[in-house]
């Protein structure tokens, strides 16, 4: 692709500008293809050759708040872990639950005498970092605790997944470790297929790669394992003040020169939303927590250390591409759509590079991420091939073939396009990223409404599910901004999840 810039000062300053925000929206596919190079690495730079057999005593903390639905049949699987009953104890964190919670979690600990302890908190809804720590205080209490897991009311444990992530805790310089964490539903409906897939791509290819690269971004919440002298560390509790505990908690278990670790084997099934709603909620909690994050730890992006990795040059790529996505969406299709007013032939050269960049991308992380997980992939190929939105893929279409829209198709048809359509479609192919994220509001608006869930699902599929946690990402910057209650607000679960 080759520029050539106007002789007009202004002109020239404002083509610059343009391309420097279309470079903006390459960044975050640059640093995904990135962390997909690595996947093959993880074949051997792995954590693997320095775990071993070893089963500490462990002490399982499950914050419940109004579970009584899900809480029972955790507790059960729980029960029945490959791992020696005498060196795993539950407690259950009842956050002041007003419905049957309490009387599931004391008929289980009659049941399990020894084995599983009902825990009360009288004055509830402080917070889930708050209800860990009711439970990590009581294990601490004594020198019976080794090693503590937290994990969710809802999710089920393969019976081989405790063990298998114990076995890293048998490396002293391991401070935490964390499983891979799927969507676990008999029958997912569209949001949790998505979700599904999503999983794949965010944990279990590129935790791998984090692996290679020897840094976390975060433990996952329904599955983090602590050493005891990790958690004593820590100050033997969790951080309270951001929205974002197991992220916290996982920079300062490498600031404190522990290494965390993933391990893909050991498989977690988890319950996840089934509406836009819901799904909504649940992820702008997570990226304000995000937010916080990002403030808390300014003074550690990009300054390497020899202590940890958290400053190292990849992974702020890494962090900043997804949590800047928004943003870089938005400045290519600005930049594009200026461009295009100012210079439409150089407007439609850097559109074409642009989604070609896209398109390869799309290709290499989607057939790569269904090698990953084969099973998932069975699940959710559809939502796979999608994932950017039947609208991206048009757009993609449209920068393989130039005229195809406004020329090839209307002429098969007998119709013509004029210049000012032409123009207008241009501008709406430019723009689309930005379009998808204004259009998931509307996806979220017909979720609301009974006789609409059909038009939700089908407008789901068209402004896909990477735009729609954009637009979530987006709305959680204004909610942060506006200083928006942080209460537990947590997502409703009913005990769909199969092992």
């Amino acid at each position: 692709m080759t520029l050539e810039l106007s002789d007009d000062p202004v002109t020239r300053i404002v083509t610059i500008v343009c391309m420097v925000l279309v470079v903006c929206g390459v960044v975050p596919v640059a640093a995904g293809v990135y962390q997909y190079l690595l996947l093959p690495f993880h074949a051997v730079k792995n954590h693997w050759k320095r775990s071993g057999p070893y089963l500490p005593r462990v002490v399982v903390v499950v914050p419940a708040w109004n579970e009584g639905a899900v809480l029972a049949a955790s507790l059960e699987r729980l029960m029945r872990l490959e791992y020696p009953p005498d060196r795993l104890r539950v407690f259950v964190v009842d956050d002041a639950s007003t419905d049957e919670t309490p009387d599931v979690a004391r008929a289980m600990a009659e049941a399990y005498p020894g084995r599983i302890e009902h825990l009360r908190r009288e004055q509830g809804g402080q917070g889930k970092a708050h209800t860990l720590n009711h439970g990590i205080r009581a294990a601490l209490a004594d020198d019976w605790m080794q090693a503590l897991l937290i994990m969710d009311a809802d999710v089920v444990y393969r019976p081989d997944s405790l063990r298998r992530m114990t076995r890293h805790l048998a490396d002293p310089e391991v401070g935490a470790v964390t499983g891979y964490i799927t969507e676990g539903s008999q029958r997912p409906g569209p949001v949790a297929r998505f979700i599904g897939y999503e999983y794949v791509t965010a944990q279990a290819a590129a935790r791998r790669a984090q692996n290679v690269l020897g840094v976390l971004a975060c433990l996952a919440g329904g599955a983090q394992l602590h050493s005891r002298a990790n958690l004593e560390d820590l100050g033997g509790e969790i951080d309270t003040t951001t929205l974002a505990e197991d992220t916290f908690t996982t920079f300062r278990t490498q600031l404190a020169g522990r290494r965390v670790v993933f391990d893909p084997t050991a498989i977690v099934r988890a319950e996840e939303p089934e509406s836009v709603r819901a799904l909504w909620k649940q992820r702008v909690r997570w990226a304000r927590g995000n937010v916080q994050i990002t403030s808390r730890f300014r003074r550690v992006w990009f300054r390497p250390s020899r202590r940890h990795r958290l400053g190292s040059l990849s992974f702020g790529l890494i962090w900043f591409s997804v949590y800047l996505l928004p943003v870089a969406a938005t400045a290519a299709s600005v930049g594009l759509v200026v461009l295009h007013a100012i210079d439409q032939v150089s407007a439609i050269a850097v559109f074409r590079t642009l989604w070609w960049v896209a398109v390869v991308a799309y290709v290499y992380v989607t057939v790569l991420t269904v090698l990953v997980d084969p099973r998932t992939a069975r699940r959710t190929w559809f939502e796979a091939l999608t994932f950017p939105g039947i609208g991206s893929l048009v757009v993609m279409v449209a920068a393989w073939y130039p005229g195809l829209w406004d020329q090839r198709l209307p002429s098969l048809f007998g119709l013509e396009v004029s210049p000012t359509g032409r123009s207008v479609l241009l501008y709406l192919l430019y723009a689309w990223p930005l379009v998808a994220m204004l259009l998931a509001w509307l996806v979220r608006a017909a979720d609301g409404v009974t006789r609409l869930h059909w038009l939700a699902n089908l407008l789901l599929y068209v402004v896909g599910f990477g735009p729609l946690l954009c637009a979530i990402t987006l709305d959680a910057y204004v909610k942060e901004a506006r200083g928006a209650s942080t209460a537990w607000d947590k997502t409703i679960k009913t005990g769909k999840v199969v092992g």
